[in-house]
């Protein structure tokens, strides 16, 4: 059923054509689509410190998954917000639950404390993945964003991958986790 790796900059044009299957809907609040150049810059951007996942069938790409930081402030540092899109070819065939069960994984060992999804609602297969990942909705951020010629609402998913007990050690960059460490975890997901 195919396999999990991490992004490389080179895979920003198949990560591009997945993400303009998306553009003109209200799954993401991006009006415009990127330029190849600005969505390799992205994908640079987010691996030097957070997983950004592939999932690839036969050597094509059909879904990725990443995490970003959920707010700028210090003190949200041990947060994260994920990503997930697949190409509708390869919706409901599991891949969702494969890439955010591997970021999860691979964020809780960084030593994330909590992750976020956002969802635009409605949108049942995204509220289904995050039920089914052990997400709670946290609520709804009512007339968020203004697309497809209606103003949309956000849900907030939450979901604790440790305790947060004082003096937390900062979150570390992925690329710090032993290479046998992450390849386990996505052989494992």
């Amino acid at each position: 059923m195919g396999t999990l790796r991490l992004a490389r900059e080179s895979d920003a044009p198949a990560l591009l054509d997945i993400y303009a299957q998306y553009i003109d809907t209200p799954v993401t609040f991006e009006y415009d689509l990127p330029s190849p150049a600005e969505f390799q810059a992205r994908v640079r951007d987010i691996l030097a410190f957070y997983p950004y996942l592939v999932w690839e069938e036969a050597g094509d790409i059909l879904g990725y998954a990443y995490a970003h930081r959920q707010a700028e402030r210090a003190a949200f540092g041990w947060n994260a917000e994920l990503s997930v899109y697949l190409d509708r070819t390869a919706v409901g065939r599991g891949a969702g639950r494969r890439l955010y069960g591997a970021l999860l994984e691979l964020l809780r060992l960084q030593g994330i404390r909590t992750a976020y999804g956002l969802v635009t609602a409605p949108n049942p297969a995204s509220e289904a993945l995050h039920a089914a990942m052990g997400f709670q909705r946290m609520g709804v951020q009512p007339r968020a964003g203004y697309k497809a010629g209606a103003w949309r609402d956000l849900m907030w998913f939450i979901k604790p991958l440790a305790d947060c007990g004082p003096a937390p050690a900062p979150p570390r960059p992925l690329r710090s986790l032993p290479p046998e460490t992450v390849a386990a975890v996505l052989a494992g997901a």
